[in-house]
């Protein structure tokens, strides 16, 4: 994700209805509500009533817990801090890819993303990893240099890595194998087809499917979701970006998972109810437990 993508997103208006609940809870493994309320304004940040409102309208369909992600400093430091205070919310933290390749990943940030993995509340660095589409050649070292800095981060904070992949597949898997994955490796809004899958499977990596899945080109992925083990699954939104069909092309909140969610019931052949249970236990090993006290 970039500022002109997020910028994009912000201009589609407002995100379309409720789906029907889910019959158990499930987690969105990855959302940014404060692009879907606010932009990056981070100048004005958006409004604690607005983000409970778009908080308590998932769990009234089954999405009861969520994990905000930053993209910058900024965007990390107001995860971790919505996290602070709110019980239904964990954070992850990290400079995005897109974002090093212009050089945002300095020491200077990336001390600021160290010292953010340490807080309770924060139980991932990400979203990191590279970028081969929207990223020139001459960003590619300094995105690579900076996944490598978030890996040692996440290793030594002892919380999960989340990594955004676009087109560049093996040398994700490269840079991995060369500094050793964290215990929870997470593949967000996974992309790859089912070799690829298999490949991040048999690592031990965690696959998380966003609503790409249901998008009427994208058999490859359900192919790749149908050979994924159930214990190595997660879903998300990556709101306000990849809406779910029917209402692609529309902005993403993370009350519309519930669509996603179905689809890889479908997908994968398992109950709607267990698809749910296994989900949430999912989220719980890799970002450990939510809780109900906000400070930890």
């Amino acid at each position: 994700m970039s500022r002109s993508a997020a910028s994009r997103a912000n201009r589609r208006g407002d995100p379309p209805p409720s789906p029907e609940p889910l019959p158990a809870p499930a987690v969105d493994s990855h959302t940014h509500l404060d692009i879907v309320l606010n932009g990056f304004r981070t100048d004005e940040p958006a409004d604690d009533e607005a983000v409970d409102a778009e908080i308590a309208a998932a769990a009234a369909v089954g999405i009861p817990r969520l994990v905000q992600v930053g993209v910058d400093v900024p965007s990390s430091r107001w995860a971790a801090d919505l996290a602070a205070r709110h019980p239904n919310v964990l954070a992850a933290v990290a400079v995005h890819p897109n974002e090093a390749g212009e050089g945002a990943a300095d020491d200077d940030a990336l001390a600021e993303i160290d010292r953010l993995a340490a807080l309770p509340r924060v139980r991932a660095v990400g979203e990191t990893g590279l970028d081969r589409y929207r990223t020139g050649p001459e960003g590619w070292a300094a995105q690579e240099a900076s996944f490598r800095a978030h890996i040692r981060i996440a290793e030594e904070r002892g919380v999960a890595l989340v990594i955004h992949d676009r087109d560049a597949h093996e040398e994700i898997l490269r840079v991995l194998d060369d500094e050793g994955a964290p215990e929870h490796t997470v593949f967000h809004c996974f992309s790859g087809d089912a070799a690829f899958a298999t490949a991040c499977v048999e690592r031990g990596h965690v696959l998380s499917f966003a609503g790409t899945l249901t998008f009427g080109n994208a058999g490859y992925l359900r192919e790749a979701a149908a050979r994924t083990p159930l214990d190595q699954l997660l879903v998300e939104t990556d709101s306000p970006f990849l809406t779910p069909v029917p209402y692609r092309g529309r902005p993403n909140a993370s009350r519309l998972l519930p669509h996603t969610v179905r689809a890889l019931a479908e997908v994968t052949g398992v109950g709607l109810a267990e698809l749910c249970d296994a989900l949430t236990r999912n989220a719980e090993r890799v970002f450990g437990p939510w809780g109900t006290d906000p400070t930890g």
